[in-house]
């Protein structure tokens, strides 16, 4: 079977790959909240290697995946269906019990012991399926090509069960509540039967019965009862899912309104709902009175606190902005979402030089997220820094799998920087990793 070290290399390589057919979705909130509670969960799980990578796209569909090499994605469409957090963690720690047992790997190996399919396949079919659905990455093959992927994809009845009993595991050791488990499947179940004869996305792979339910209901009967509180953040992210799915704010202040005044799974929630809605129309008046309901019941809550720099940044009102955001910075030195924030707020105030600062010191945190990449190429351009534009946009590619690209653009970085033999030695050696890299794409 291939080693988890390969398997690694088969995640990077499925990473770059798809990131060149597809727009991650960038919201650095919720990328926040999302890579928290997976590693939260990771921690408790029997996965032994925790390079964890996360992908988020948005999509309307229910559909979460793992790919070989600790890749997790997750669609904004997840959100739609998931009431709460214990029933969103129940599918994370189930894609993460999928690669602590390495399911995907024995299957595919067994595939590739029957000379029925091979690694190159096996990453395009990943890429098509994840990006345009299952039955796509399917016909973009043979018949025989297909047949053998779909029958490694797709996981059979008994990983399916243990990756259900290890995910329970997982969320119970987690301190989250295992009866989001069963919660989440009547919800897949649900939908299901509004989606017609095509059952969603992520049950084409997942095949799920009402004896997975009943056992699931069975297996979480028998740990002891607990009160599990509901977590507010969840559904603030899940309020920022759903405007993105929508992409049209009027549409989303109506459904914020009407949770409001009838049913509603959060109504601070659904308040948060309401300002965000109301900056996408530039009510900046209506998004900071309700705002400011939230922030006077819950006055250190970082995501409110957020909205309050953004809606100063919409505004105009740079100078408050750059001071909130760095006033905050004391007590959330560690938080992404807030230092992207900032070099928003300072590429807004023609503070080009001190945006290119943040963003090069994220880019040295998060070297493999290739939004802050992108932002930094942009940002360094706008402060004159040429070579600094060539070196982030040779990152930027290399991430997406556009290997030409980034060895042109660190060419000309080097031309440049040709007499800082500090700075031509880093390029030198960049571009030997990049052509050893290209030469194991190609020999996949």
């Amino acid at each position: 079977m291939i080693s988890q070290q390969q398997e690694f290399e088969l995640g990077q390589a499925w990473l770059r790959a798809y990131r060149s057919r597809i727009s991650e979705y960038n919201d650095p909130q919720l990328y926040d909240y999302l890579e928290e509670l997976l590693y939260q969960l990771a921690a408790h799980s029997e996965l032994k290697d925790h390079r964890l990578s996360l992908v988020t796209i948005n999509n309307p569909s229910m559909n979460a995946f793992a790919v070989p090499g600790g890749v997790i994605g997750v669609h904004t469409g997840l959100f739609r269906y998931a009431k709460t957090e214990h029933q969103i963690a129940s599918v994370l720690a189930h894609e993460l019990a999928h690669l602590s047992q390495r399911h995907f790997a024995r299957r595919v190996e067994q595939q590739r012991k029957n000379a029925t399919t091979t690694m190159a396949a096996m990453l395009a079919s990943l890429v098509i399926a994840a990006t345009v659905g299952g039955d796509a990455g399917m016909a973009a093959m043979t018949a025989s090509q297909a047949h053998s992927m779909e029958n490694a994809m797709r996981y059979s009845r008994q990983n399916e069960q243990e990756a259900d009993r290890l995910g329970i595991q997982t969320i119970y050791a987690a301190g989250m509540d295992p009866k989001g488990v069963p919660a989440m499947f009547e919800q897949m179940l649900r939908a299901t039967r509004y989606t017609g004869s095509k059952p969603p996305e992520f049950l084409l792979t997942h095949p799920l019965t009402e004896n997975r339910v009943a056992d699931a209901k069975n297996r979480v009967s028998q740990f002891p009862l607990k009160h599990y509180p509901d977590n507010i953040e969840y559904h603030l992210m899940r309020a920022r899912a759903l405007i993105a799915i929508e992409k049209n704010a009027a549409a989303s202040l109506n459904r914020f309104n009407s949770e409001l005044e009838g049913d509603s799974l959060n109504k601070d929630a659904s308040r948060y709902g309401l300002v965000l809605a109301h900056l996408g129309l530039a009510n900046f008046n209506d998004a900071r009175e309700n705002l400011n309901q939230l922030i006077a019941s819950s006055p250190d809550r970082l995501t409110y606190l957020l909205a309050d720099i953004e809606i100063d940044r919409r505004e105009g009102k740079y100078i408050s902005a750059i001071e909130k955001a760095q006033n905050l910075l004391r007590h959330n030195s560690k938080s992404y979402a807030l230092r992207m924030m900032l070099a928003e707020v300072y590429l807004k105030a023609n503070q080009f030089t001190e945006s290119e600062k943040v963003l090069e010191e994220l880019a040295q945190r998060y070297p493999d997220r290739p939004y802050v990449w992108f932002q930094l190429a942009e940002v360094s351009g706008l402060a004159g820094d040429i070579a600094g534009v060539h070196k982030a946009r040779a990152q930027y590619f290399i991430l997406n799998g556009v290997f030409d690209k980034a060895r042109e653009q660190l060419g000309y970085a080097r031309k440049l920087l040709v007499h800082d033999y500090q700075e031509t030695a880093i390029i030198d050696q960049q571009l030997r990793d990049l052509a050893d890299l290209q030469e194991k794409m190609e020999n996949f």
